[in-house]
């Protein structure tokens, strides 16, 4: 039979084991510089990570990743409820310490991480044999080439031109 003492002393290991998983799984300290623009879906863990893993993922050295975090989070922003849940689950999962080290493989924080293992943890979610690991690089990889691609800033940067017959019926 358990005793009163014995009640005690398990309530109190549990409610520290319970604080120190907690302290433990909380994002990195940091601190992080606040974007010029409003977030509407990210946090600012979230901007830091996509920061870091927004120009080795698309290639592309002369990109601003301000820009690509401003995309992403008016992209999630107008998606459905469901997909912004799922997303957020995505996004808790690489910005918690945990996450990042043993599921992400990356040990260092996001923005101390260097391109060779942001390069080597999209790899290893591209070709995982886990389809949970590939469909989150694919969602990772289709928001940020949309907020890339898409912005305007970028064509001079991969070449692309308006042909100038549609350019003429937009004037």
């Amino acid at each position: 039979m358990l005793t009163r003492r014995q009640l005690i002393q398990t309530g109190l290991a549990g409610g520290l084991l319970l604080a120190g998983a907690g302290w433990w799984a909380r994002p990195d300290g940091d601190l992080i510089p606040q974007p010029a623009y409003p977030r509407v879906f990210l946090s600012a863990h979230d901007a830091l990570m996509l920061s870091a893993v927004a120009p080795v993922m698309l290639a592309a050295a002369q990109m601003d990743p301000a820009l690509v975090v401003q995309g992403v989070d008016q992209a999630i922003a107008s998606l459905p409820t469901g997909l912004q849940r799922e997303l957020r689950q995505l996004l808790d999962l690489l910005t918690s310490r945990w996450g990042r080290r043993y599921v992400a493989g990356v040990a260092n924080p996001w923005h101390r991480a260097t391109p060779a293992e942001i390069d080597a943890f999209l790899r290893g979610w591209q070709l995982s044999r886990w389809r949970l690991l590939r469909t989150g690089y694919q969602a990772l990889h289709a928001l940020m080439a949309a907020a890339w691609y898409g912005n305007p800033v970028s064509w001079p940067h991969i070449g692309y031109q308006r042909p100038a017959r549609i350019m003429g019926m937009l004037r």
